[in-house]
């Protein structure tokens, strides 16, 4: 059962002891009810409509309910081919599959260590990057960051 509550909110005198209006429908009798849905529309959006046309037509997205936390640690567990083609179903899932803090998880996963200079680099420019750049690759940019910060050291003595 679905439940529609209003008030008229007005200055005019005549409609300061107006009381709420009230329509009850069933899920079925809500999605064969055009005028309710286009009053819907208009006052909060077509996302909410539909929504709660989903909602009525027994179509629950539950994974939308989670919190991003909680579907971070979810996400951590799948292979990396999966976490790209998730990235790619919705605007939050790109979103929380690029989050630095998801990368931050698989890295430590992979990780043995994770050593100063890895966070500090993966600080400057992302657990992403981080992983996704070979052992070949890293080290040379280790051992520049370690460079730049002596000659910064010897700077200010």
């Amino acid at each position: 059962m679905l439940i529609f509550r209003w008030w008229k909110i007005s200055l005019r005198s005549e409609f300061r002891s107006a009381k709420p209006g009230e329509t009850k429908e069933t899920h079925e009798d809500f999605l064969e009810n055009s005028h309710l849905q286009v009053q819907i529309a208009l006052i909060f959006g077509g996302k909410i409509l539909d929504y709660v046309s989903n909602l009525c037509g027994g179509k629950f997205d539950f994974l939308e309910r989670l919190s991003d936390k909680l579907l971070l640690s979810i996400i951590s567990y799948l292979d990396l081919e999966d976490v790209g083609r998730l990235s790619q179903t919705s605007h939050r899932f790109a979103k929380l599959c690029m989050s630095d803090k998801l990368w931050e998880k698989i890295v430590r996963s992979a990780c043995d260590s994770i050593t100063p200079d890895m966070r500090a680099l993966a600080k400057d420019q992302g657990w992403r990057h981080i992983f996704l750049t070979n052992k070949l690759q890293l080290h040379p940019q280790l051992g520049t960051r370690k460079q730049r910060r002596g000659g910064q050291r010897e700077k200010h003595h």
